[in-house]
């Protein structure tokens, strides 16, 4: 029972990592095109910088959203 309890939990989590890496590569491709460069530019360990970076502020965006909905749900908002 609990390892099907801990089997869940390792699946949400990865799902939810999954979702946080896809959406910092979408946004570190948009930060380079906007650099007026190419994903090609950069080395392997350049990119992989720059995605964690943009992992780092997805991550604190979903935080502060997390939040607002905790004070608005609590009417302190």
């Amino acid at each position: 029972m609990a390892n099907k309890i801990t089997q869940l939990k390792d699946k949400a989590v990865n799902k939810y990592r999954s979702k946080i890496r896809e959406r910092a590569i979408t946004q570190a491709k948009a930060q380079i095109a906007l650099a007026g460069r190419k994903v090609e530019d950069y080395s392997p360990e350049d990119l992989e910088v720059i995605v964690l970076n943009e992992e780092e502020k997805v991550k604190s965006s979903m935080k502060t959203s997390g939040l607002v909905v905790i004070l608005i749900a609590l009417g302190l908002g």
